[in-house]
């Protein structure tokens, strides 16, 4: 009988599940994709739902369940803490008290019961593991490699923020850990919220932001935040952060530092707040890299996987490979606390003997990624014929030479194919597209179709075998989680260089041959791609490139500002509806703005967006 497990996330934010069978992911996906709340944090009974009929089963044929972190851990941190920061942190103890007396401390009992309401058998046996054991999990046991170096960076699991171990066949043992109030991602959280962002969401708005400003406050972030030891352990100087006494992150201490108050959220972007981005981003990536050169040292490794939040700082996982200090780096795809499911079941499946079959296979275990929910042609065809949409059927191979032609043209495509992405990042199965020589495409798909700030960067889709062309990139990047340079040879440098353009007068500067995907310093969020992990894509980019001779396209996820990543065909044809999308490509039906029903003709999205 084949060994089922159903690992959860829930109640913090980003609730996840996932179903590993003998030690194989086949299915997870993150609540909100469901629920349609953006990091959705409520207890995932939709996601459950959908691994357990993907892969047609109940909880009856469920081993074990697999909860993330251990709340009666947790709870003791709390408690510590607020003992720790009386009187000061009295008000925010008495908000957050109740629930914990309530029903938090009890997590596990809480989720036995929610389980059990679902209606769909028994609930198996539950087992707790820690935050940062499945977040170590999710990155070792599904990695490339027989032996690694593991290291997971995150704001704070129970206790942990910080851990290192060192994984070997089935193996994951733990090393050293840096411990709660004393966190980096805390630190780059604080910056965050100072800047004006979300905490918790808007940390890659943060390093975005970055390449515009200038590290101007780094050396005093150096000396009044945080203590960075030779093997990259820290230490933060409490006294500016307010976390251990309030729901804020910092206050009057950070003020008087970083010379007036927080940033309005939604307010304007000052030369402070570029430069702040760019200074916690440079301080992040010398501690990440002394940690990374630490690992080595300590297990002798060649290889890396990470996971946790800090994981996803795209910058500081290419500086890691760029200096060499091991041959590769992998990054496990949903680094975040939704990949904490899939880590708590893969943890359990160890335990129960599950081998790592994949390894034979010179790839990793994570299937692309593409864990998520899928939809066939009859069941798209239901719904376009049910809304009455006029619709063009291609086979696969048509679809993708007339989509690659109307990129080719200047066209903006919604692209909706096959499972959907398990993560964050849009790999080709849930993404907007488009034509990265077109200069205006960056500042068209962000305000005319994002409906997001216009700083923010796009990333590129490039065919693996011709990523060296386009990018200076020394190893694979499947799943979106590494910047590098821009190619030398597809670089256009201005005479002068930027001169006296800065903030974000720099967008209107074109930097390459790829310009709507180079970002102001000539760097890129690069996602390769193999027809292996995704045929469909694979193919539109090498129609592309035989149409235009570029093997890259704008990648961006279907979505909109303030929402998930659409899950449906209903989702994908009301998001390309009510933004300038010009195309859908979803399953293997291709739909025209222009003959949509409900279509108005409007001025052209160019005409609005000048060059300078």
């Amino acid at each position: 009988m084949p060994d089922l497990i159903l690992g959860i996330a829930a109640y913090y934010h980003d609730s996840a599940a996932a179903l590993i069978v003998d030690g194989v992911p086949v299915a997870a996906a993150q609540e909100e994709r469901f629920s349609r709340v953006r990091h959705d944090s409520a207890f995932p009974a939709r996601a459950i739902r959908y691994c357990l009929d993907e892969a047609g089963v109940t909880l009856d044929d469920v081993s074990a369940v697999a909860y993330y972190e251990d709340p009666e851990l947790k709870w003791r941190r709390v408690l510590t803490t607020f003992a720790g920061a009386a009187p000061g942190g009295f008000a925010s103890f008495r908000d957050t008290l109740p629930a914990w007396l309530k029903w938090k401390r009890r997590t596990a009992d809480v989720v036995r019961g929610e389980l059990a309401g679902l209606g769909l058998g028994r609930v198996p046996e539950l087992h707790v593991r820690r935050h940062h054991e499945s977040h170590a999990a999710s990155a070792f046991y599904p990695s490339p490699y027989e032996s690694a170096a593991v290291l997971c960076i995150d704001g704070v699991g129970e206790w942990a923020t910080t851990t290192l171990w060192h994984g070997r066949g089935t193996e994951l043992k733990a090393v050293s850990e840096i411990r709660f109030p004393h966190s980096l991602g805390l630190l780059y959280s604080a910056f965050t919220y100072f800047c004006g962002f979300k905490v918790d969401s808007g940390e890659y708005k943060l390093m975005g932001l970055a390449p515009y400003g200038k590290p101007r406050y780094a050396r005093l972030i150096r000396e009044k935040l945080i203590d960075v030891k030779p093997d990259g352990s820290f230490r933060l100087h409490m006294e500016y952060f307010e976390y251990l006494r309030g729901q804020v992150m910092t206050g009057r201490g950070f003020e008087q530092l970083f010379g007036g108050p927080r940033r309005a959220p939604e307010g304007p972007l000052t030369e402070r707040e570029f430069d702040l981005a760019a200074s916690v981003q440079q301080v992040t990536e010398e501690v990440v890299l002394l940690l990374a050169k630490h690992a080595r040292e300590v297990t002798g490794e060649r290889h890396l996987v990470m996971a946790g939040g800090v994981a996803l700082n795209c910058v500081s996982n290419g500086k890691i490979i760029n200096a060499g200090v091991f041959d590769e780096v992998w990054v496990q795809p949903a680094a975040g606390d939704a990949g904490g499911a899939l880590g708590a079941a893969l943890a359990v499946a160890s335990d129960r003997g599950a081998r790592r079959d994949h390894l034979g296979n010179g790839t990793d275990g994570m299937t692309g990624s593409l864990l998520g929910p899928a939809f066939d042609d009859e069941e798209i065809a239901a719904y376009l014929d049910g809304q009455g949409v006029p619709y063009t059927r291609l086979t696969p191979e048509e679809l993708a030479r007339r989509t690659a032609a109307e990129l080719a043209d200047g066209k903006i495509v919604g692209w909706f194919q096959g499972r959907m992405e398990f993560g964050p990042r849009a790999l080709g199965a849930r993404s907007i597209l488009g034509d990265p020589r077109d200069p205006v495409m960056q500042s068209a798909m962000n305000l005319k179709i994002k409906f997001r700030e216009s700083f923010r960067p796009f990333a590129p889709s490039v065919l693996a075998e011709d990523a060296k062309d386009y990018f200076e990139l020394h190893q694979e990047s499947p799943y979106m989680l590494v910047v590098t340079g821009v190619s030398p040879a597809q670089r256009i440098e201005t005479e002068g260089g930027d001169g006296d353009v800065s903030g974000l007068d720099l967008l209107k500067v074109q930097r390459s041959t790829i310009p709507a995907v180079t970002h102001v310093d000539h760097s890129a969020r690069v996602q390769t791609v193999t027809a292996e992990r995704n045929a469909p894509y694979h193919r539109l980019l090498t129609e592309f490139k035989e149409r235009t001779g570029c093997s890259v396209l704008v990648n961006t996820s279907f979505n909109v500002r303030g929402e998930p990543i659409v899950a449906t065909p209903a989702e994908a044809y009301a998001c390309f509806m009510r933004t300038d999308i010009d195309r859908l490509a979803v399953g293997n039906f291709l739909l025209f703005k222009e003959d949509q029903p409900a279509w108005q003709e409007e001025t052209d999205w160019r005409d609005e967006i000048p060059l300078d």
